[in-house]
């Protein structure tokens, strides 16, 4: 999970650093914003899924 997490946070960062990019006119691809949201979706995503399952094994092993 640790590394979702840094990966999520370049992401966001390269994201941040896209929109600066267009904010400046100096984006030639603005392509490049929507499949970086896309991938920080999917990485939080899959993050969340990966916490809701440990959550629910733990609580399984409990009972």
């Amino acid at each position: 999970m640790a590394g979702l997490e840094t990966e999520v946070k370049a992401l966001q960062k390269a994201h941040f650093g896209l929109r600066m990019q267009k904010a400046t006119q100096q984006l030639s691809n603005t392509a490049t914003l929507r499949s970086t949201r896309r991938d920080i979706a999917r990485a939080k995503t899959i993050l969340v899924e990966k916490k809701s399952q440990a959550k629910s094994a733990l609580s399984g092993a409990t009972k």
